[in-house]
């Protein structure tokens, strides 16, 4: 398979929902500044932040080779900054390498040798795991155990004749994929034991994914707010994760489109019910949608439903690929969200010549998956629809309790209960998450801000908080997150 049959070669019109970013060529001036959200907020000059914002934008594909970028002028007056601060940021940009400066054609960004490589960015999944010592780690969503898998821990037996075993397959255990395929089924989506790889947790099953679908300067569209495992797994490989706009509702699906159609990109990566971490629930009809388009462009997309069934009201629908049989649609799921944390066995269901390829490729990797995890895993799944619904009522009460800490210690922030799902996605009313996060931290409280979830340039305003901490912990850490608050707002 050549480049011309995976990635975007060429420049393209690259359109946002609300209007062209791009047209012939010309950078619009005032789209730009719409795409660079709260970039004056952080550490640094304002030149570097801006050159930084801008960089994002090359990096994440929304500009591309040959764009004309907008004059100094013209993007200080709709910056509400001085022409210089915009000359020293292009200057940076061009001293990168990332556009090119000549009198009379302006500032373009660079051309194919300037973009054949992804700007490198830190790992934005390490950050959720850099809790200070002695801090109150709101950081990770890590659910509470419910009461049954407790009970079911407790009382298994292990099948010998099986847990002796010598070898596994890689795909894992016989009887485990028949006992998926089954949930699948029962749940509206028509599966067989071939369609079902057994992995290490979902990430695991994610990044086999990618690795296999994914080349060096490919282009992978997902959320434009997104679990940083994907992020962090297309960028181990070269590629480039192009974020599409999200709505009240989710993802964009009209941007969704029109990205498939210009960027014609490998892989499409998604979290549409209960979202990690905005918490949104994508409409019936749009996902619908999503599936016909992956169906039309011949586009592979990834569904990660490992919270889906962590519902309040009790809606959780089939998967994306009950919704179009002949659609490349690879679905993602682990008991880690609604079982137990500490069993690290996912799975994923896609088309049997894909699992065959990942079964070589997993056998590469790490040979197969623990057999006494996964006969621990079967007599959770015997048991999943109870399991999902203990743990849907456990941490419903706890987004309650959230949510009147809120109320008491934060009630200037803006939120949208989630109807779902492990974590609240919290707006600041003025500045920015990153800065409130080091403030946090000297009251003892981890918390992640926007950027670790950016799949490219965001607004720095929202603070993800999980409801997965106990009551008395939860409590605290609110309460010091709002001595955090009322300290750094005093600075503004």
């Amino acid at each position: 398979m050549g480049i011309t049959d995976r990635a975007n070669s060429r420049r393209v019109d690259q359109r946002s929902a609300d209007g062209p970013l791009v047209h012939a060529g010309d950078v619009s001036v005032e789209r730009l500044a719409a795409r660079l959200g709260r970039w004056t907020q952080g550490d640094g000059t304002l030149a570097s932040r801006l050159s930084q914002a801008v960089g994002a934008l090359i990096a994440g594909g929304e500009l591309r080779p040959g764009d004309r970028l907008p004059a100094e002028r013209a993007l200080a007056a709709v910056t509400s900054v001085s022409r210089g601060t915009v000359v020293a940021a292009y200057s940076d940009l061009a001293d990168d390498g990332l556009v090119e400066r000549r009198q009379g054609s302006g500032t373009r960004v660079a051309g194919a040798a300037a973009s054949a490589v992804p700007m490198q960015r830190p790992g934005r999944g390490e950050a959720l795991f850099s809790a200070l010592p002695n801090a109150i780690d709101l950081l990770r969503t890590v659910p509470q155990i419910p009461d049954l898998a407790v009970q079911l821990i407790t009382a298994h037996t292990p099948r010998l004749d099986l847990a002796l075993l010598p070898e596994t397959d890689p795909a894992g255990l016989a009887a485990l994929r028949e006992q998926i395929a089954e949930l699948f089924r029962a749940e509206g989506t028509p599966t067989t034991p071939e369609q079902i790889l057994v992995t290490h947790g979902a990430q695991q099953a994610i990044s086999l994914v990618i690795n296999a679908l994914v080349a060096p300067g490919d282009v992978v569209l997902a959320e434009e707010i997104t679990w940083p495992g994907v992020t962090d797994s297309v960028g181990l490989r070269g590629g480039v994760v192009h974020g599409i706009p999200m709505t009240a509702d989710g993802l964009d699906v009209d941007a969704l489109e029109i990205a498939m159609a210009r960027l014609r990109p490998a892989l499409v990566a998604l979290n549409p019910h209960h979202q990690n971490p905005t918490g949104t629930r994508l409409p019936a009809q749009a996902r619908h949608r999503v599936a016909e388009l992956a169906a039309q462009y011949g586009v592979p997309v990834i569904e990660d439903r490992v919270v889906a069934g962590i519902s309040f009201d009790g809606v959780v629908p089939p998967s994306l690929a009950a919704e179009r049989p002949d659609a490349p649609v690879i679905v993602v799921e682990s008991v880690s969200k609604w079982a137990w944390a500490g069993l690290r066995i996912g799975w994923l269901r896609a088309d049997p010549v894909l699992v065959r390829r990942l079964r070589g490729a997993r056998q590469l990797a790490d040979q197969s998956t623990s057999v006494p995890a996964q006969l621990l895993a079967m007599d959770l799944l015997a048991h999943a629809d109870e399991l999902r619904r203990q743990n849907s009522r456990v941490h419903h009460a706890r987004l309650r309790l959230l949510q009147s800490l809120m109320a008491e210690h934060l009630p200037d922030w803006t939120t949208v209960p989630p109807r779902g799902g492990l974590s609240l996605w919290a707006q600041l009313p003025i500045g920015s998450a990153a800065a409130l996060a080091r403030v946090a931290a000297t009251h003892g409280v981890s918390v992640a801000g926007s950027a670790a979830f950016a799949a490219s340039v965001a607004p720095d305003d929202h603070i993800r908080i999980p409801f997965t901490a106990p009551d008395e912990v939860l409590t605290e850490a609110i309460a010091r997150l709002g001595d955090a608050w009322r300290e750094y707002r005093a600075t503004l």
